[in-house]
Formats: structure tokens, C-alpha cells, sequence
């Protein structure tokens, strides 16, 4: 089991996805564009990230729910996103409509 999950897009599909696995005893870091919808989670004991960077550092295994390949592209490769904080031995998975 890894030791934190990061999780980034909590819309529709995301948010259902990141409460199952939250609920099934994985630590999570979360970030969304739209901080409010991290509450539930956060409350839940998820650990909210300020961007995209910290969840990559702080999770051995990055998910991404986004709702494009824009929104991807920003949280994936623009100032602090996910590969400014991702290492060796990390993952990041892509499950972006």
C-alpha cells in the first residue's frame, strides 16, 4: 500500500473516486482548482495541498481527474504542477476524460 495517494480533480468523477479510496484506509493529499470542493475530504483526514507540487511531493502515486487536456497540460507541466514535484519512484496516473 503506498503511503500517501495525491489526488487532483475532485469533480464529478473524481470526487466519488477519491472518497472510496479515502475511505478504504489510503492517506491522501488533495488539490483541486476549486479548493471548496477539497472540504469533505479534508475533514474525512485527507491532507489539502496548496498545488499541484506538494501532492507530487508529498504522494507516491499522483491520480489526475480533469475535465481536458488544458487542464491536464497546466496541472502536469505549468508553474509548481505535478512534475516539479514528482521524483524517482513515483507515479503518475492519468485519468482525465
Amino acid at each position: 500500500m503506498p503511503r500517501m495517494i495525491g489526488f487532483i480533480g475532485l469533480g464529478t468523477i473524481g470526487l466519488p473516486m477519491a472518497e472510496r479510496l479515502l475511505s478504504q484506509g489510503f492517506p491522501m493529499a488533495v488539490y483541486n482548482r476549486t479548493p471548496a470542493k477539497a472540504d469533505g475530504l479534508v475533514a474525512r483526514g485527507a491532507r489539502s495541498a496548496t498545488d499541484p507540487a506538494e501532492v507530487a511531493a508529498a504522494a507516491e502515486v499522483v491520480i489526475t481527474m480533469l475535465s481536458d487536456s488544458a487542464a491536464l497540460r497546466e496541472v502536469a507541466l505549468g508553474e509548481r504542477g505535478i512534475l516539479s514535484g514528482l521524483r524517482t519512484a513515483k507515479v503518475h496516473v492519468d485519468m482525465s476524460t
